[in-house]
């Protein structure tokens, strides 16, 4: 499946709402909610509560899949294809880094 019939498939599942405000505003909370319960998997993980073994790498590929349709759904809300946003993505970091990257995403180089 491409990121096209992806977004086509998701949005199907979305709840209609009256103005696009409350959907962007309901859109992006539940981006943020989804977004932290992927961080939370990592995080225990990183403290050493749960190792990223088979059960919690599922988990945490369910919660990226619900990530995704959350940006699936903004990306109609506004108007565009969630598969220009790969490319998009590349041509930032590109102009940014270049055909290379060091391997931090900032201009700053924090944390080197």
């Amino acid at each position: 499946m491409n990121l096209t019939e992806y977004q086509s498939e998701a949005i199907k599942t979305a709840k209609k709402w009256d103005d696009r405000n409350s959907a962007l505003a309901y859109q992006a909370m539940g981006l943020a909610g989804e977004a932290g319960e992927a961080v939370d998997i990592i995080k225990k993980h990183f403290r050493g509560d749960k190792p990223l073994n088979e059960e919690t790498t599922e988990k945490l590929k369910k919660e990226l899949c619900d990530v995704m349709w959350y940006i699936a759904n903004i990306c109609e809300t506004v108007g565009f294809q969630m598969a220009d946003l790969p490319q998009i993505n590349i041509d930032k970091l590109r102009a940014r880094h270049g055909e290379t990257f060091s391997g931090y995403g900032d201009r700053t180089g924090a944390g080197r």
